[in-house]
């Protein structure tokens, strides 16, 4: 007889007024198991996950803890099923302390004052129960990304959570956290925990999963076991083989277009020479803290540096100055789409044409209807997901979020693009799609420049590989030529100052 589910989603359907975002889906959480959910950006993930956290209820459809039938109208009502949901945006205060922060909402009191011993005793605890050793004291916004995770987690399991659900905890994290996190995991299924887990990293799946719950356009497709080989899941995600990860065109390279000489800011990174011609894609590989971010936002004009040059066409860029580089074809797509890429409550229409709002104004006046109709464009050729232009592009999926701040280089013609995570949080198919983009761009004339923690992405989307370490240049070689291991030997290098030429 198969054990009953913890959780289970029967046949549930949600609808936004003419947008069906789910359409019969069904999802089984069981004890000690680890439900992957699978899909698509704009498959209809997010919608599920709020719908079990107790934020949106189905339109249709059912929900079964335990075999008994409820309603999951609130998050107070998910948390006492013992439903505990850990966000892609944590959802905690940096301000407050750990102890503060795992008793959040559920402060202990004592003739009306804060029971600090006991909230104390509860964090402790909550800590212990997943290995994290950290000062109770200590503000969380001093912590990493993956010790907030794990604070995360240690408030969900402090209301003795039952039912997990993670949310891309994997996203921004190196791998030896991811690691640390997995096995916090594995010690949560040894104790029965049912637990959701989503990830765009396909290699996770079989790692960390028992199971996969596959959805395409907000429909469920199938269950299929963790150890289903990569090709068959991305099959299922997407409706299509994609024969090939990462469709990479080589184009005759052409004159230097973007040419970076002695760049430095102290303390960040030093004697920084790089060139990339048209038609071609350099990948910028290093460890996380190799300097690779600072080193494309200096070229993009939004950070200053103390000494070099940057040239475009053989133009000199003025230093910190963004309205410079845009002006001399240089965009930037930047690490953290949702706060450096683009203004969420602003319309997909507006984020696609702020590079050109001033080149395109009619006098002091912006050219509205000129907008309007180049957005729909620009959507259109990009195969952007979305109802209307007009909708705000925070409502998007990830990937189409991406896409707009593509489109908004494409639309100012930028013949130098500046690339640094670019498919972060984005799915396979997705992924795809922005290789595809980034071959239109070389196909055109354009220079790419693409730093990656994702070392087969480098490779498998550049023309040649530069390798930075602790902000210094560790050598290059041609992608042909270039395997995970040489560049890793490059980015764990210590490079001194007389090696650099």
């Amino acid at each position: 007889m198969t054990e009953r589910p913890l959780l289970e989603l029967r046949n549930v359907t949600k609808t936004f007024g003419q947008v069906t975002a789910l359409d019969g889906v069904n999802l089984p959480v069981r004890a000690g198991h680890v439900q992957v959910v699978l899909g698509e950006n704009g498959a209809g993930k997010s919608t599920l996950i709020k719908m079990i956290a107790g934020v949106h209820e189905p339109t249709s459809g059912e929900v079964y803890v335990d075999g008994e039938q409820v309603r999951i109208s609130s998050t107070a009502a998910a948390e006492a099923l013992g439903i505990s949901t850990i966000h892609q945006e944590l959802n905690l205060v940096p301000s407050m302390s750990v102890a503060e922060n795992v008793t959040l909402g559920r402060t202990p009191r004592r003739f009306g004052l804060v029971d600090r011993a006991r909230m104390r005793r509860t964090a402790k605890e909550a800590l212990e129960r997943i290995g994290l050793d950290v000062d109770l004291d200590r503000k969380v916004g001093t912590l990493g990304i993956a010790r907030q995770q794990l604070v995360e987690i240690a408030k969900a399991l402090s209301i003795d959570a039952r039912i997990v659900v993670l949310d891309e905890p994997t996203a921004a994290l190196t791998r030896t956290e991811i690691e640390d996190l997995f096995t916090v995991m594995r010690e949560l299924r040894e104790r029965g925990v049912g637990m959701v887990f989503i990830s765009h990293h396909l290699d996770e799946i079989a790692e960390i999963g028992d199971s996969v719950t596959v959805l395409r356009d907000g429909a469920f497709v199938d269950e299929v076991p963790a150890s289903t080989p990569e090709p068959e899941l991305v099959r299922l995600m997407v409706g299509r083989s994609i024969d090939q990860l990462f469709p990479r065109r080589t184009t005759a390279r052409g004159e230097p277009l973007l040419q970076v000489e002695g760049l430095t800011r102290t303390g960040h990174y030093e004697q920084i020479d790089l060139t990339v011609h048209a038609g071609e894609v350099v990948g910028l590989a290093g460890l996380v803290g190799a300097g690779r971010t600072e080193v494309l936002r200096a070229i993009a004009g939004a950070d200053p540096y103390d000494a070099g040059t940057v040239r475009v066409d053989g133009d000199v860029i003025t230093p910190h100055s963004v309205k410079d580089a845009v002006a001399a074809g240089v965009g930037l797509v930047p690490e953290d789409r949702k706060t450096q890429g683009l203004v969420l409550g602003a319309a997909v229409e507006d984020n696609l044409g702020y590079a050109t709002l001033r080149s395109s104004s009619r006098g002091v006046l912006a050219d509205r209807k000129g907008q309007h109709q180049r957005a729909e464009e620009i959507s259109e050729q990009l195969q952007i997901r979305l109802h209307d232009v007009r909708q705000p592009v925070g409502s998007l999926s990830g990937g189409n979020q991406q896409k707009v701040v593509f489109g908004r280089w494409v639309l100012a013609r930028s013949s130098v693009l500046l690339l640094d995570e670019p498919t972060r949080g984005v799915d396979v198919g997705a992924k795809v799609e922005i290789y595809e983009l980034i071959n239109r761009i070389t196909d055109a004339g354009g220079a790419v420049l693409l730093a990656s923690s994702e070392l087969p992405e480098v490779l498998g989307v550049s023309d040649r590989v530069v390798v930075m370490s602790g902000g210094r240049i560790a050598g290059e070689m041609p992608a042909s030529e270039a395997t995970q291991d040489a560049v890793m030997t490059l980015a764990a290098k210590e490079v001194e100052p007389d090696h650099v030429h």
